[in-house]
């Protein structure tokens, strides 16, 4: 007994650093922590818990009735700072003598490097540590028998509660979309329908030009030997099937209609000879069949490449120029991990300049708004970034103190996965800490992580990152899932897409990870490729709601499990303050059944007081456990 006694505490000395070392890197980047567990590591400590060591993001507020979303107006005026790159960084100084003997701003701190990689190993350490898996494997199992306990005896009691409710059902409960690419925003039907409707009306209207010569949308079509007036869903070959199962080269593939990148160019493009009209189109369309649902918002990420510094200034250009703003669509930046192919091409000379040609235009704007108003107005729009890719590709790299910096990192061969994630993250927290100082949203830090590769993956992001995409391989990693569910981090899972790229639906861990407490929502990933649904009488695309029928069918979802996917979805969301004080009642924020408001959230109070009792309980064995060492 006293030895099991001892691994316990171990195991928990060893929980309790990991959730300090998440609250220090969250609090840095003005990115959220669980109340709850914050109170329980002041408790550990002895110290009071104050209300300040709670941050959250700021986002934009949805203008009001009659206000223009465009209007530069009341852009802050703009500062004589000045932005420069060290070691992959970007700092902001008074002035360039000041930036000359580098001497950033002080009350603006970044991660420090060393620190962060020591960090990193400690946690690399822990989740192969002996104890700290049987401890973790134990508790996670405990926590799924607990579910399964409290079903049996509350499910009636749970839906009784809801029947007693008014007004509210699943059907108008506010759910988001929290990971979505806007390149496949529309299912394949939608695009069809689309590029047929523009052959009608726009066929003589040139769309390329080629080597000098102007190209209409007729000869572009002439010239693939198509007619869209044949053209089916099964020609246009957008939706992934059993072919693309462990095949991520063909799934990329898919976003090419009739597998040719013209129309790709042409359609789901910002920039080409029209500017991106078509594609805005396609996404106002979509926005517009949200409006009409009233209860659906959606997320959709945008590429920036780090090719040039001038992809910002376009990209913004694109969002005014067409007006592509909507109440139900919160933008986010995804950035493909694809440096190993500008470096093959000479776009950039080494990974530093890629970094450079992401993040500075964002300071610039920052710190001199008027400068570009377009893109300052922009990026009040924006919520999040992502990073992108093939998780399965290995770079091969170790991410360590003796690796190169981003200046020298100068070779045709990708930096890891935990290299991108952490410069991305540096970057992140110095411009949180930027737009903070000068009255700014903030943005947060979300990316894909845990469908495929290694599970260091997922510890990087639990270091890094607000909330994440996938989470699969949390199955792999019995200490990791049990953090994951300490520090309340929330996983976008798209159990469609898993079911075509990665992992059959059946196998799918959403369940599993609902059960134990895990804060789950549901996303569609991709409506171009994984799904169908198209509902009468405008043939308004439903994808959202068939990620969630599906669910409920296959894993037997009650109406409380839906909504309480739902609510966990708003929470996870880049919606701001005042959106999710009215869609979860004014005291979301608090824990337990205290911040849940059963009139709009439809999530029966028995199901939150289990869910902050059951947190609590395990918070208190960790506390427990490490009095017996």
């Amino acid at each position: 007994q006293q030895k099991s006694l001892g691994g316990r505490g171990l195991s928990c000395k060893g929980v309790y650093r990991a959730l300090t070392i998440r609250e220090k890197y969250m609090r840095l980047a003005y990115q959220r922590f669980p109340l709850t567990t914050s109170q329980y590591l002041r408790d550990i400590e002895g110290e009071p818990f104050k209300p300040e060591h709670s941050v959250q993001p700021v986002f934009t507020s949805p203008p009001k009735e009659g206000e223009d979303p465009f209007n530069t107006k009341f852009l802050p005026e703009n500062l004589s700072w000045v932005a420069r790159m060290k070691d992959g960084v970007i700092y902001v100084y008074k002035d360039a003598a000041e930036a000359d003997q580098h001497k950033p701003i002080e009350n603006m701190p970044g991660p420090h490097y060393e620190t962060f990689i020591d960090d990193m190993n400690f946690l690399i350490a822990l989740i192969a540590q002996g104890p700290t898996k049987t401890y973790s494997h134990r508790r996670l199992k405990f926590l799924m028998s607990k579910f399964n306990v409290h079903e049996m005896l509350n499910e009636m009691e749970e839906m009784k509660e809801l029947k007693l409710n008014p007004h509210r059902d699943f059907y108008n409960c506010r759910k988001v979309d929290t990971h979505i690419h806007a390149a496949a925003c529309m299912n394949q039907k939608h695009l069809l329908r689309f590029i047929k409707k523009s052959y009608r009306v726009d066929a003589d209207r040139v769309v390329q030009n080629i080597k000098g010569k102007d190209v209409t949308m007729k000869e572009l079509f002439a010239n693939l030997n198509l007619h869209p007036y044949d053209l089916t869903v099964d020609s246009l070959d957008v939706h992934a099937g059993r072919q693309t199962f462990q095949r991520f080269d063909k799934f990329n593939a898919k976003y090419n209609p009739v597998g040719a990148s013209e129309l790709r160019d042409l359609y789901m493009k910002t920039e080409n000879h029209i500017d991106g009209e078509y594609f805005a189109r396609i996404i106002k369309e979509v926005a517009s069949d949200l409006e009409d649902a009233r209860y659906q918002y959606a997320e959709p990420r945008l590429s920036i490449y780090g090719c040039n510094p001038n992809e910002w200034t376009k990209l913004s250009g694109w969002f005014n120029k067409h007006r592509v703003f909507s109440p139900q669509l919160k933008w986010m930046i995804q950035v493909p991990r694809i440096y190993d192919i500008f470096r093959g091409r000479n776009f950039v000379p080494h990974f530093g300049k890629m970094l450079e040609n992401i993040f500075m235009p964002i300071f610039q704007a920052t710190i001199e708004p008027h400068a570009n108003p377009e893109l300052s107005i922009f990026l009040k729009h924006v919520t999040g970034f992502d990073s992108v890719d093939d998780e399965s590709k290995h770079s091969g790299h170790m991410f360590c103190t003796k690796s190169p910096k981003p200046e020298e990192w100068d070779i045709v061969k990708n930096p890891s996965y935990s290299y991108y994630i952490y410069y991305m993250y540096a970057n992140i927290t110095m411009i949180n800490q930027l737009r903070k100082a000068r009255g700014m949203n903030t943005f947060q830090f979300r990316p894909h992580c845990g469908e495929a590769g290694a599970v260091t993956h997922l510890l990087a992001s639990f270091m890094t990152a607000d909330n994440i995409s996938h989470g699969l391989n949390l199955k792999k990693s019995p200490v990791l899932q049990y953090l994951y569910f300490l520090a309340q981090i929330p996983i976008a899972m798209s159990p469609l897409s898993n079911n075509s790229l990665f992992l059959e639906y059946a196998k799918n861990p959403v369940l599993e990870f609902l059960k134990k407490g895990l804060i789950v929502s549901l996303s569609t990933d991709d409506p171009m490729q994984f799904h169908y649904t198209k509902v009468r009488p405008n043939w308004v695309p439903e994808p959202l709601m068939e990620e969630y029928a599906i669910a409920a069918q296959v894993f037997k979802l009650s109406t409380c499990d839906m909504c309480e996917i739902s609510r966990n979805s708003v929470l996870q969301s880049g919606l701001s303050n005042e959106e999710k004080t009215h869609f979860l009642g004014a005291d979301y924020l608090k824990e337990g059944p205290e911040g849940n408001d059963i009139r709009k959230t439809n999530v029966a109070q028995i199901r939150m007081a289990y869910r902050y009792e059951t947190l609590c309980y395990e918070l208190n064995l960790i506390k427990e456990g490490l009095k017996t060492d």
